[in-house]
């Protein structure tokens, strides 16, 4: 077998056990239920909060640390936050214990980075796409794999809800010990650069030479091992480069404030359907992830081929303003009725819509980045997408600004996305005014 083929293998393997997890789409059903002693208001108010700001205050560092570590040591550290995650779930019961549970999960988390960085550190360039469409789909199929094995085992009463955990703690134990088979990585981005490779920050020769010459651009210079660039610099070389393109800050503001509302729905949706049926004949949960799952899967692929350089970058923008509208109705359908089925419903739109619009977001960011500097970037806009997060769970879901039940805050989503498709739908607007 090739090299690349067999790292491929393995990262399937363990993204494949990593993601089946039975349990979690019974979480909320599972924390309320008769097996641990906290509400419904404590589980979305004081607990589920807290993943969240662990979440954001790890995501920076552990960037740092994992291009540091090279990669893998980050990966077995988020199968044993797993591990601690899913245990303490079984085996505790306060709210308390429940909230530090949440710390670990952020943990969890914050260093998914390093499963998919590593990717592109261990294969050549030329199989990017392939590694990438195979670790994906792996992702994908443990996912599918873990919400229909729940709605089985649940339906036919074969397990409960504290059950199902047993199934994730086991896959959880056995992706740990499936990273440590991992090939080592010998070079990363920014602390372990190869042996001889292109200086990414212009020197002083470069930069003189664009000064005298407006009409070629700056050359990178190669370099020797001797003269390394700093780290840091050239993590700074790349922010700077990144963030001073205007297509790349446009849309990275798209991206980030989208994944912001996303998580946001995501966290707190099981809560939104408990409320609205406490007691259900049957809970549909691990089937309506099945159908997002799929169904994202299928909008995510349908993205790539519809819009591939058909579209200029304010039809994309528009395309996208139409449907950050349309998340926003699928989320009134969610609430508006007070039908649990409806409430399905609107979540499998507003996931399947979602898959789309930030699979397109993601392409028009990469377009204009160099290379090297896609983890940076994308770590960067998730982080600005947990820090608006942050301030979402502040100020509408812990109580403590202002006292908002589980519906007036699905409310505030719809209208949160609504906001977001009309301000880019002007931004079009103002600019096709404008070159006319």
């Amino acid at each position: 077998m090739k090299e690349w083929l067999k790292i491929s293998a393995l990262l399937c393997v363990y993204g494949l056990l990593r993601e089946t997890r039975p349990s979690e789409p019974y979480v909320t059903e599972f924390l309320v239920g008769e097996w641990r002693n906290v509400t419904l208001e404590e589980v979305y108010r004081d607990a589920l909060p807290v993943g969240t700001y662990s979440y954001l205050a790890q995501l920076v560092l552990i960037f740092l640390i994992t291009d540091f570590f090279k990669y893998k040591p980050l990966i077995i550290v988020s199968g044993l936050a797993g591990i601690s995650v899913w245990s303490m779930l079984i085996w505790t019961k306060s709210l308390l214990e429940l909230q530090i549970l949440e710390v670990f999960y952020g943990t969890y988390m914050a260093t998914e980075i390093a499963y998919f960085t590593y990717i592109y550190a261990k294969v050549d360039k030329k199989y990017y796409p392939k590694v990438t469409s195979h670790t994906r789909a792996a992702l994908l199929v443990g996912k599918l794999i873990a919400s229909v094995t729940s709605q089985i085992l649940v339906y036919f009463e074969w397990m409960n809800y504290l059950e199902l955990n047993y199934i994730t703690l086991a896959t959880q134990i056995a992706s740990t010990i499936w990273a440590f088979f991992l090939p080592n990585v010998k070079t990363t981005v920014y602390f372990h650069r190869k042996e001889s490779f292109k200086n990414e920050v212009n020197d002083d020769s470069a930069t003189s030479h664009s000064s005298t010459n407006n009409i070629m651009e700056p050359q990178a210079v190669t370099i020797s091992t001797k003269t390394k660039p700093n780290p840091f610099k050239l993590i700074f070389q790349h922010f700077k480069n990144a963030y001073t393109n205007r297509y790349i800050i446009q849309w990275s503001i798209w991206y980030s404030t989208v994944l912001c509302g996303y998580l946001q729905v995501i966290s707190y949706i099981q809560t939104l359907w408990k409320a609205i049926d406490e007691n259900p004949v049957v809970a549909w949960n691990g089937m309506v992830d099945a159908a997002l799952t799929f169904l994202g899967a299928i909008c995510a692929l349908s993205a790539g081929y519809i819009h591939a350089g058909r579209l200029s970058n304010n039809s994309s923008l528009l395309v996208l303003s139409i449907l950050s509208i349309c998340k926003g109705g699928a989320l009134l359908m969610a609430i508006l009725p007070n039908k649990l089925y409806l409430a399905y419903a609107g979540y499998i739109v507003f996931g399947a819509v979602y898959a789309f619009s930030i699979t397109v977001a993601s392409a028009e960011v990469a377009k204009h980045l160099e290379e090297d500097s896609f983890g940076l970037v994308f770590g960067i806009n998730t982080f600005i997408a947990l820090v608006l997060q942050t301030i979402l769970t502040v100020v509408v879901v812990d109580g403590h600004v202002i006292l908002i039940d589980i519906f007036g805050q699905y409310l505030i989503y719809s209208g949160y996305f609504g906001i977001i498709g009309v301000t880019f739908g002007c931004f079009v607007l103002y600019e096709w005014i404008m070159t006319r």
